[in-house]
């Protein structure tokens, strides 16, 4: 992967911020669709609030009493939409806040998702992580809540977790706009496809299963060779997810 530097020089994400403008609920005619997913209790909405001026704007996803915010904003000459998905643990559909969120990341086909997670708990949220990066692989680690981190003297290195990862590492305190204009350009850079992302997907899966789930990810390949994830779906369909089932068969994966 080109990783770029979590840090820039002061001058650099001062003339970054005055290109972002916050263009509220105002999301029509974008460029490219961004998703916020992490746990609960990571700052989403705050990370949302500072790229699109919004404080609070809510709607209720289709048939579902879950509810979701959008806004945008607009930076380089593009206009971004951004969805904040409802905060969760997993993205295994045992849940109606897990069904939306892994929905949106898997049928709305983001350009990037930001995954925020929380500095001071990293570790309860890289499971998450994990989960997400085997669906796709334009993503953003947003770490934040780092004034907390810092405060109770927690230190992360995060260029060699951008290496473990194997996608790009921003640490940020949105609630003080730090971190957000080098959050902004590394989100262009992705949806532009300037920044290749090869994030590390799960290892240590037994033999058995490795083997079904390389041999159902190749004949999955070759029946819709532009699928992103067909290792991710073959899992699923090896554990009898009827939604994942239902959508290969309606073409809606591809």
């Amino acid at each position: 992967m080109t990783k770029k530097e979590v840090s820039a020089c002061d001058s650099c994400a001062h003339n970054n911020a005055e290109s972002l403008k916050k263009l509220g609920v105002d999301t029509t005619d974008f460029d490219h669709v961004i998703a916020i997913a992490g746990n609960p209790n990571t700052g989403k909405s705050t990370v949302f609030n500072a790229l699109t001026g919004l404080r609070q704007h809510t709607g209720n996803w289709p048939g579902k009493t879950v509810a979701r915010a959008e806004g945008a904003f607009a930076y380089a000459d593009k206009k971004y939409k951004l969805v904040d998905l409802p905060g969760t643990y997993s993205l295994l559909s045992t849940s109606q806040d897990e069904e939306v969120a892994r929905n949106f990341i898997l049928f709305g086909k983001p350009d990037v998702t930001i995954i925020v997670a929380d500095a001071c708990r990293l570790e309860r949220n890289l499971n998450l992580v994990l989960q997400i990066l085997e669906i796709t692989d334009k993503a953003v680690l947003c770490l934040n809540l780092m004034d907390e981190a810092e405060r109770n003297e927690i230190e992360i290195d995060t260029r060699m977790l951008a290496r473990e990862l194997g996608i790009p590492v921003v640490a940020t305190s949105a609630r003080y706009q730090r971190g957000i204009p080098e959050l902004i350009q590394t989100v262009d850079e992705i949806a532009s496809g300037k920044l290749i992302c090869k994030p590390r997907r799960i290892k240590n899966v037994p033999n058995k299963i490795l083997k079904a789930v390389t041999k159902l990810s190749a004949e999955i390949e070759t029946e819709f060779p532009n699928i992103p994830n067909s290792r991710w779906i073959a899992f699923r369909l090896l554990e009898g997810d009827s939604r994942i089932i239902e959508a290969l068969k309606t073409g809606e994966l591809v």
